[in-house]
Parts: C-alpha cells; sequence; structure tokens
C-alpha cells in the first residue's frame, strides 16, 4: 500500500471487539500495542477506524507510542538489518470515523502528539541504564525541558546533597547519600499567564514522582533475579516529568508544581541502615526496618514539601513503581491507587478509562492500617509488619502520613509497579493519565 505522502508502505490491520469489559478502555488500548509490536519500516501507515473516534484519538496515539521506543543501544553488527529498519522507521496514523472520513479538530491533533512525545520520553527515561541515567544526568535532562519552554514559562529549584540533609529532608538523603552521584529533589512549576491565585476557579496540582535511578535495594540486597531491571524504578517520575512537559506544551490551565525525589539506592560505607532512624521533612522520624522500601522515604518529603509550601494546593498526586504488591492487588494493567476523598478516586479512575491508562482503587483506612507501621523508638518504621494485610494500600498511607495537617485538598497515590513494564521495555505509562486528570482535549 502507500502511506498518505504516496510512498509505499506496509498495512496493518488490527480488528477490534466490539465487547470489552466496564474495567477496561473501549477500543483495549493494550490490545491495540500488543497487536502492532515488532511493526518493521521503512513506512507503516495505521489508520484507526471508530464511530466514536473522537473520543479515542489520544489514547489510540499513546498506545501505538508505546511500540515505538526511542532507547536502542543495539550495534549495527549485531543485526544490521534489523537495526537499520528501525532507525528509519517512519509511521503515519489517521483516524477516521465509521464513515471513513477522517477527524479534523486540531487540538485532538495536538494532544496526540504531545501524548504520543510523552509517552516515549517517559519510556526513554526508563529504559535508560543506570550508568547513563544517573541522579546528574536525570537532573540535566529536566534542564532541558526548561530551555525548552524557557524560564518565563517553566522554572526549576534544585535541593542536592548535603543541603538535603542540612535542609530536613531525611528521607530523600537517607536513601541516596552513599551513591555516587549525590540524590536530589527537583521542583519544577508552570504558571498560566492568566492564572489567578486567589480565585476559586483556578486549580493548584503537585504531581510528584519517585525517581530512583537504580535499586539495589540498599544494605537489605536484592538478589540477582530482583535486582535486575531495576533501572525502571524511576518510572513514576518519568511518567509525571513527561506529563508535566505535555501539560506545558499544550498550555493547559492549571497552575502545576512537579517534584521528582532523585535518588540512587546504593551500597556502601555511608549506606542508611536496617535499625537507623531518619527525621523527615514532616519532622516526624522514622525507624528504617527494610531499606528496600526507599520509594515512600523519598515520595514522603516531597509530599511533605508541597503540601506545607504551596499557597492554595488543591491536589496531590505521588506516582510510583512502589510495590509488588500492587500487581497482586490490580494486576499488571491497572495501577492501584489510594485517594483520602472520593471525588479524587472518581476523577482519577475516569481519567484512567479515558486515557487507557488504566487505575483500579484499593483499600483507604488508614486508622486501620496504620499500627503496621508501629515502632517501639521512632514515630513509626518505614516497612509493615505483616505484608498480608493489605500492604498495597500501607504503603500508600506512609506516604500520606507526611503531609502536612494544613493541607485540606485531595490527595491521590498511584503505584504503577505493574503497568510501567511490558516485555523488559518501560511504558511510559502515567503520562496520558496526568493528562487525562487535567481534562486536556480529547480526554
Amino acid at each position: 500500500g502507500q502511506d498518505d505522502d504516496g510512498n509505499s508502505c506496509t498495512l496493518t490491520i488490527v480488528a477490534l471487539s466490539d465487547k470489552v469489559s466496564r474495567n477496561n478502555h473501549p477500543l483495549s488500548p493494550h490490545y491495540v500495542s500488543d497487536s502492532l509490536s515488532g511493526i518493521k519500516g521503512p513506512n507503516v501507515q495505521i489508520y484507526v477506524m471508530d464511530e466514536q473516534i473522537n473520543a479515542h484519538v489520544v489514547p489510540m496515539a499513546a498506545a501505538i507510542a508505546r511500540v515505538l521506543p526511542l532507547y536502542d543501544s543495539k550495534s549495527k553488527s549485531s543485526d544490521e538489518q534489523e537495526t537499520e529498519e528501525t532507525s528509519s522507521l517512519h509511521v503515519s496514523t489517521s483516524f477516521l470515523n465509521a464513515k471513513l472520513v477522517p477527524v479534523e479538530e486540531p487540538s485532538l491533533y495536538e494532544t496526540a502528539t504531545a501524548v504520543a512525545d510523552g509517552t516515549r520520553l517517559a519510556a526513554w527515561l526508563g529504559d535508560m541504564p543506570p550508568a547513563e541515567l544517573t541522579t546528574d544526568r536525570y537532573a540535566e535532562e529536566c534542564r532541558r525541558i526548561v530551555k525548552e519552554f524557557g524560564d518565563n514559562v517553566v522554572t526549576m529549584e534544585e535541593i542536592v546533597g548535603e543541603d538535603l540533609n542540612e535542609g530536613g529532608y531525611g528521607g530523600i538523603y537517607g536513601v541516596g547519600k552513599a551513591a555516587e552521584c549525590p540524590p536530589r529533589m527537583v521542583i519544577m512549576k508552570y504558571v498560566p499567564k492568566d492564572y489567578d491565585e486567589d480565585s476559586k476557579n483556578k486549580e493548584s496540582i503537585a504531581l510528584v514522582g519517585k525517581g530512583i535511578v537504580y535499586d539495589t535495594g540498599g544494605l537489605s540486597l536484592k538478589g540477582t533475579a530482583g535486582m535486575a531491571g531495576m533501572k525502571h524504578d524511576c518510572g513514576g517520575s518519568a511518567g509525571v516529568l513527561a506529563g508535566f512537559r505535555a501539560a506545558v506544551q499544550l498550555g493547559v490551565p492549571q497552575k502545576i508544581t512537579l517534584y521528582l525525589g532523585i535518588a540512587e539506592n546504593a551500597i556502601g560505607p555511608r549506606a542508611v541502615r536496617n535499625d537507623d532512624i531518619l527525621t523527615m521533612y514532616s519532622g516526624k522520624t522514622v525507624e528504617v526496618n527494610n531499606t528496600d522500601a526507599e520509594g515512600r522515604l523519598v515520595l514522603a518529603d516531597c509530599v511533605a514539601h508541597a503540601s506545607k509550601h504551596i499557597k492554595g494546593l488543591d491536589v496531590i498526586l505521588d506516582m510510583a513503581t512502589l510495590t509488588g504488591a500492587q500487581l497482586v492487588a490490580t494486576g499488571k494493567k491497572h495501577a492501584a491507587i489510594l485517594a483520602n476523598t472520593e471525588a479524587i478516586e472518581k476523577r482519577t479512575f475516569e481519567a484512567g478509562m479515558a486515557s487507557g491508562d488504566l487505575v483500579y482503587p484499593i483499600l483507604y483506612a488508614p486508622e486501620l492500617l496504620r499500627s503496621e507501621f508501629a515502632s517501639k523508638v521512632a514515630d513509626m518504621k518505614n516497612s509493615v509488619k505483616d505484608r498480608g494485610n493489605a500492604q498495597c494500600s500501607c504503603a500508600g498511607h506512609f506516604i500520606e502520613s507526611h503531609i502536612d495537617a494544613s493541607f485540606k485538598g485531595d490527595w491521590v497515590h498511584v503505584d504503577m509497579a505493574g503497568p510501567d513494564l511490558k516485555n523488559e521495555r518501560a511504558t511510559g505509562y502515567g503520562v496520558a493519565l496526568v493528562l487525562g486528570l487535567l481534562g486536556v482535549p480529547g480526554f
């Protein structure tokens, strides 16, 4: 066949089921991604057709983007033809209604482009090996985004290394202090030109991401099988960073503050030990009983900072590859969400359904689960005593317990350990979910 520019191309036809369950997107984006996996060029033309195609342009763009990863370190000599085909691959996608009339709304294509680029960016960060994506390099990638839009649109602040310790960020500092490259908290801000801090109709959102560039487990050292693939432990931060970039690109009306807790959970003479007690930014003390439960320590400092310092903050969303228990609770395609209000739970669930970044609520009962972290010598431990007692919810409640008491808004925790990964590749999960939550055109 030929693509829209008249070039010869491969035409792939994927028949989608007209019957899906109520907890799946109507066009089943995961099936689309699986069906297109392994497409080869040089030219590929994809047509997506549906009666309600306008509602599905953006999630289908994300599904297609997932099968086009950016990171590749293969040498041409290993498989020269395959590498050549991949590097020269050109994919065109057209969205048509049942009468084969193309979608014409520019806003839908703008959102589709933003979500596709963001999905690929998040996956690229997740696929990068730890020797390349150090904490220093991660900060450089954040600065690229500031440079892309200009510091009059996006601003960035960093708290790095010993400054974290002096500032009271015991969680991030404790997790990352043993690594060669220092831990850091990155804070990026976007404020729309017409944003009025005092208007009740304007929304302020904090996006918080776990950015563990590599997780050895610390002194609670992982085994070989458990450690391989831990470069993907930055998936939550990659999702919210790329989602933040896409939101700025689209000029959303919300004020967005992005927090990335970036660290390498390494081992060495300076590594935090089980039995150490950390003083968190919230002022609470944590007795470490599992150095491999590090992500919650990093996120706790970030949500404490956000809830304490952002005036008029309405929503905090934190995203992380936090627990293996998430896969048991909601599987490999749905992230688990823990929300402090029914309103934000419903909003996040609906954003997942619309975006294809699926989520499902888990038990919210802090008063019933708080005792799992009981400590004799500190305010709490960092890991549960009973892994059979709603462990996924417990991990989220640990983070929640560090939110400042003055915060009266909505908080939702997204544990996406399962959907972050597919066949040893990062999926770019989270970008579409963020845009869905923000209500951009196409969702």
